[in-house]
């Protein structure tokens, strides 16, 4: 299993990184060891003194893909999901600087919380709202409607790249609003009007 991601997907998160919008679909990796399910708890890393959460619409693919086109892609998914990709922004800053990968920044264990997943019959993909509260505060509001990269031409990009398989995970990237955690803080996900996810952070 691979958690394929997607970087500055949303226009107001490009500006509020102080980061140009992307030319084409910008593609980073998680291992399989990054993924935290269930509603567990998040540990903080000791490595990191400036985790942020950024909350993503996941895709979970259904079956193997290879050069898909854009006009077969949403066959490759039928269920949905919210996540959140942590990172550890002071390691990711250091790394920009000195043009180094981001890898232990975003990939490091439990740095992808996921929620349950939700069929996508009936739901209007091109316009799905989300949110994510920390300490019941809304943090984060998105719509798939902003992205800069649609979920077909995700797909096909990825797939022209890499073969995906049953059961990838692709993390379409975050809106604007991202910050850090603190030990203690609660998130939640909510995503078409239904609770996603809870995580804590120890």
């Amino acid at each position: 299993m691979k958690i394929f991601c997607i970087g500055k997907n949303y226009a107001d998160h490009a500006k509020e990184m102080n980061s140009e919008v992307p030319t084409k679909p910008m593609v980073f990796m998680k291992p399989s060891t990054a993924l935290l399910p269930d509603n567990k708890p998040f540990y903080h890393p000791d490595f990191s003194n400036n985790v942020h959460y950024e909350v993503e619409v996941v895709l979970k693919i259904k079956k193997n893909g290879r050069a898909i086109e854009p006009k077969f892609a949403m066959d490759y998914f039928e269920e949905i999901g919210l996540g959140i990709d942590f990172t550890a922004r002071d390691i990711q800053a250091e790394c920009k600087k000195k043009g180094h990968p981001w890898e232990v920044a975003k990939a490091f264990d439990n740095s992808a919380a996921m929620g349950k997943f939700l069929s996508v019959e009936g739901k209007d993909l091109s316009a799905l709202e989300f949110h994510l509260t920390k300490n019941g505060e809304i943090v984060q509001k998105g719509n798939t409607k902003d992205l800069i990269y649609d979920f077909p031409t995700i797909i096909s990009y990825i797939s022209n790249i890499f073969t995906i398989k049953i059961n990838d995970l692709i993390m379409t990237g975050t809106p604007a609003g991202v910050g850090p955690v603190t030990i203690g803080d609660i998130l939640e996900g909510y995503l078409d009007g239904e609770k996603m996810f809870s995580c804590e952070v120890k």
